[in-house]
């Protein structure tokens, strides 16, 4: 009883101390809306106070609530605070680049952003409206901005909100002009965010200067001239941002490149912070496409895509072959990525090919055959668009996770926009031909071999379940999958909380996601082609890994 009591005065003081140096008046009422329940809200207090959010795969993120483990004006304020000192620090000069996505809180937190950065006397440029994160990365190049910052929780749950970096070329270097940061930038900005004094203290200046819509036509020009010109047009797309920034920005992208305006889901086309009509705001969700689909058939659609809210990932529906009756399915991450690879290269453009660990072995394959230059990364795009060092430059890189690069000198991060549009350009011309995008798939698999993928995915309300899995894995490692054995078992630690196991003919990839609170098996069964019979070696394959999924899951015990 005593110990209890001493937590909760110890809570108390947390919460006041916070609640004397927070800025937002609806934050202090919130917290102390919880302080009015305690004991009762004991529980939500101690994990409001568990720990501040640090700077994960994607800079910030975190619910929006009150407290140092959410995502609210205080803790926007103390990473600008920090950011902007980190940048002075290391002699960064220039302006800082801010843009904001619809979610609720994002254009307050880019405005405090801003306000920040010209309080500490620098320039601070806000884009006009809620627009794509690449656009944001986009104007970091443009403009010469020292960093910038994105506003935005990507495909999180509605009641998230994040804060993701950016460097320019003068701190990020060649390789990361326009790019997410990287270690040690990541804790050298942690590290100065923790340094911050009070928040009353941090000088406040000016909102900082608007953009004009000027910026925007520029990124759409750009984006245009990633595709051949004069290459067919005909194709019919519907489309979904669902619910996210992205409709304005495609749609007048594919109406300048000479397509015809691809047809939008109507109730999920204008931005909504609250996304109303999906579960997740996450196309790989189960459901999430289903109005899409819909649309799709409605309007006799040769293509469906859709953009995660940020519009930095691109999924794509295809029509499945007439006679099997399965009507439309999403193409995985990784049929995509070799898709547009393939385009690429027999469009001629050369340099380096890259993916990363959990991406499928295709790629590596694909430039093996090709005398492609090809390198694999850690996961996430702050790793691939600076894979191979630069040399060769980078041509293209994606990641299963529905993420690709096209044009790394447009956009250095993945690029929902242009891989849309890249992958129009080759359903496109395939329709020309009389074929489609499975088409070029079954023969990729006939030359290479069936490269089947599947992820097993667990999210967790407790990360101690992740914990216990990735230890458990460790401590009995399999020796056998699929009754092969095991000839190579992988353990990233210390640099990545990530174990890789390989045999003959499969391999599985297993790591916490970065972003959320999930724990990810990337599984993947390569099964050759025999006498053209594509079919039978896709059933093969998928029997494999709906046996090696099972495996998978009984060794880390979920």
């Amino acid at each position: 009883m005593v110990a209890e009591s001493t937590d909760l005065d110890r809570m108390r003081d947390q919460a006041r101390r916070w609640l004397d140096d927070d800025p937002d008046p609806a934050s202090r009422d919130e917290l102390r809306a919880v302080l009015d329940r305690l004991p009762a809200s004991a529980p939500e207090l101690a994990d409001r106070f568990a720990g501040p959010l640090t700077f994960g795969t994607a800079g910030l993120r975190g619910p929006l609530r009150a407290g140092p483990n959410g995502m609210n004006l205080a803790v926007v304020t103390r990473a600008a605070a920090g950011l902007v000192g980190w940048l002075a620090a290391e002699g960064g000069e220039g302006p800082l680049v801010i843009g904001y996505d619809a979610r609720h809180g994002s254009r307050e937190f880019a405005e405090r952003t801003a306000q920040v950065a010209t309080g500490a006397g620098r320039p601070a440029l806000l884009l006009p409206r809620p627009l794509p994160t690449p656009v944001l990365a986009y104007a970091v190049r443009r403009l010469g901005g020292v960093a910038g910052v994105m506003v935005t929780a990507s495909h999180n749950p509605p009641q998230d909100n994040g804060y993701k970096v950016y460097l320019g070329a003068q701190l990020g270097g060649a390789l990361g002009a326009g790019a997410q940061i990287v270690p040690p930038a990541d804790a050298g900005i942690e590290a100065a965010i923790r340094a911050v004094g009070p928040l009353a203290q941090v000088p406040l200046g000016p909102p900082g200067q608007v953009l004009g819509d000027d910026l925007v036509a520029a990124y759409v020009e750009r984006a245009v001239a990633v595709i051949e010109a004069g290459g067919p047009r005909d194709l019919r797309v519907a489309y979904t941002p669902l619910h996210g920034v992205g409709a304005a920005v495609l749609t007048a992208t594919f109406a300048r490149a000479g397509f015809p305006t691809p047809g939008v889901v109507p109730d999920q086309a204008e931005p909504d912070p609250d996304f109303p009509t999906v579960s997740f705001p996450n196309p790989e969700e189960p459901g999430a496409v289903d109005r899409l689909v819909a649309l799709a058939d409605a309007t006799d659609a040769d293509l469906a895509i859709a953009n995660d809210p940020d519009a930095d990932r691109c999924a794509v529906v295809v029509r499945e072959p007439a006679g099997t009756g399965t009507g439309w399915r999403m193409l995985r991450g990784d049929e995509v990525g070799v898709l547009l690879a393939d385009h690429l290269m027999r469009r001629g453009v050369d340099g380096l090919y890259a993916t990363t660990i959990v991406s499928s072995s295709l790629l590596r394959a694909m430039c093996a055959a090709r005398g492609r230059a090809y390198d694999e990364t850690l996961t996430g795009f702050k790793w691939i668009v600076r894979a191979g060092g630069g040399t060769p430059p980078l041509a293209y890189g994606y990641e299963e996770a529905l993420g690709y690069c096209v044009a790394p000198e447009h956009v250095r991060d993945k690029d929902g926009i242009t891989a849309a549009l890249t992958v129009a350009e080759l359903a496109a011309g395939l329709k020309a031909q009389g074929r489609t995008l499975t088409d070029r798939l079954d023969e990729l698999a006939a030359e290479f071999g069936v490269h089947q993928t599947d992820q097993l995915s667990v999210r967790v309300d407790d990360l101690r379940i992740i914990a216990d899995a990735m230890a458990r894995v460790r401590a009995a490692t399999p020796t056998t999958l699929l009754g092969a054995p095991v000839t190579e078992a992988q353990d990233l630690l210390p640099a990545a909380d990530v174990v890789i196991l390989r045999t003959a003919a499969a391999r599985v990839v297993i790591r916490p996601s970065g972003t959320e609170p999930k724990l990810k098996a990337y599984l993947e069964v390569v099964e050759p082609v025999a006498d053209g019979d594509v079919p039978a070696a896709r059933t093969r394959a998928a029997a494999a890994l709906t046996t090696l999924r099972t495996e998978i899951a009984t060794a880390l015990g979920i």
